[in-house]
């Protein structure tokens, strides 16, 4: 069991400038995308100050965020990573299962991964997602490196949209073999 406040902000820039990014998408009426809170059960709360000072995830979360995007349903997660291998442990298999029943429903699912220590943005399609997942339950290596990424997923930079994801999602939506 996971304890609130250990783990819980690890992110929190990133998710700060998406729900920045999803403002704007909003605003613009481009897209309609809502942070997934994540369920937890208070254990200790500090009645003066009405804070909560001990919590437990109560369940499994799914994705961070969810929506739609000129009426193509999405969900994604948000996840950061230091150097240039990212480790797979960093996405849990009741998300990789979420979002495989999620591209099965004509949805589009992938993760915003920002390379922290290149300063990049990457969009993962969930199909190559997937591929790295397969690889690793085969056997395989338990991450995957940025040299292995297609680089012609990399967010844009697009002032003043922080993390301009829509190109990305339009690029992907053209790969697809239907």
């Amino acid at each position: 069991m996971t304890t609130w406040g250990t783990r819980g902000l690890r992110g929190s820039a990133l998710e700060e400038l998406i729900n920045l990014t999803n403002e704007k998408y909003r605003t613009k009426k481009l897209a309609l995308i809502q942070k997934i809170p994540t369920p937890i059960k208070p254990i200790r709360i500090d009645k003066e100050n009405r804070h909560i000072t001990l919590a437990y995830f109560e369940q499994k979360s799914t994705v961070d965020y969810i929506g739609a995007v000129q009426g193509i349903p999405v969900c994604f997660d948000a996840k950061e990573c230091a150097t240039d291998s990212f480790p797979l442990a960093n996405v849990h298999s009741h998300q990789v299962d979420f979002m495989e029943h999620f591209e099965e429903q004509d949805g589009v699912a992938f993760l915003l991964i920002h390379f922290t220590g290149r300063d990049v943005f990457y969009y993962l399609p969930f199909r190559h997602l997937k591929k790295f997942w397969d690889r690793m339950e085969q056997g395989g290596p338990k991450h995957f490196k940025y040299k292995e990424l297609d680089l012609s997923y990399i967010l844009p930079d697009r002032a003043p949209v922080p993390v301009h994801y829509l190109e990305l999602l339009n690029y992907d939506l053209s790969q697809r073999k239907y």
